[in-house]
């Protein structure tokens, strides 16, 4: 999971940087024939995998998988935390929207400077992962995202209250890794903890988490900023996550309890009622 992420935060930042170099010494045609070609290949790579045929051969109608996948999260709350502090974090302090306003504002650049701010979360993420043996000995990984997420919300608190550029961007970085030894901790959790027949229904209900809610914490720090200051949107938006992260923990204290060493293999066969006795 370590490699994924940090495979996707590099991905994140070169391409990009990639796609700049193209615009400037050939067009914008031969950047957009780098990403036919690069999307060729992708698509090439997907027909050639192995089948994986499903181990459960019933066919179940897409609404009634859909009940499924939520009756399986109401009965296990240590994994529905998962998806909840991730909610959380996402709505209450994403940052991204607000950049050019506080490159040009704040701190008095141009695209430049904006582009400093969004490189710099990528690049902690792809620090944070060279130490990935570190992130693996943790055993206690609620405790080990509940303490991502605060970190999360200290620095872009943080990143708010900043004047000065490179400290911004220090910020942004230590927030970048902390999101990312998050989001792994979140993915071994779901992916561990989840029987193999609810893995595909769980990991699209993350994937629809991951993306729709980051849109909708751009949505939510843009109408603030624009309303108030950039500023006060990351600042209260900081302040607003680390409340909303103790109301959860404090609902569900088994996330705080959560061992890895100590999780049962999941059962494929048992209903999904008797899982509830897991957590």
């Amino acid at each position: 999971n370590t490699l994924i992420y940090g495979s996707f935060q590099l991905a994140i930042i070169l391409g990009p940087l990639i796609a700049g170099v193209a615009v400037g010494t050939s067009g914008f045609g031969a950047a957009y024939a780098i990403d036919v070609a690069t999307f060729t290949a992708a698509f090439y790579a997907a027909v050639r995998l192995p089948r994986m045929p499903p181990e459960d051969t019933a066919h179940v109608a897409p609404l009634a998988a859909i009940r499924e996948g939520f009756r399986f999260l109401s009965v296990r709350p240590v994994i529905l935390m998962t998806f909840l502090v991730d909610i959380n974090a996402m709505l209450t302090s994403s940052p991204r929207a607000l950049f050019p306003a506080l490159a040009a504002g704040r701190f008095g650049g141009g695209a430049h400077t904006a582009g400093l701010l969004y490189a710099a979360p990528g690049v902690g993420a792809i620090l944070i992962t060279i130490v990935g043996g570190l992130i693996s000995r943790v055993h206690r990984q609620g405790v080990g995202i509940t303490v991502s997420i605060a970190v999360w919300a200290i620095t872009i608190t943080a990143f708010g209250l900043s004047s000065s550029l490179w400290l911004a961007v220090l910020m942004l970085a230590v927030a970048g890794a902390a999101d990312t030894v998050s989001a792994v901790y979140r993915s071994t959790v779901l992916q561990v903890a989840t029987p193999n027949s609810m893995q595909g229904r769980l990991q699209g209900v993350y994937s629809v988490v991951v993306t729709g809610g980051t849109r909708l914490g751009d949505v939510r720090a843009g109408a603030m900023g624009s309303v108030m200051s950039p500023q006060t949107s990351l600042v209260a938006g900081g302040i607003a996550c680390l409340l909303g992260l103790a109301i959860l923990v404090a609902r569900v204290p088994a996330f705080l309890r959560y061992d890895a060493r100590r999780v049962l293999p999941p059962d494929h066969n048992a209903p999904v009622e008797a899982l509830s006795q897991r957590d």
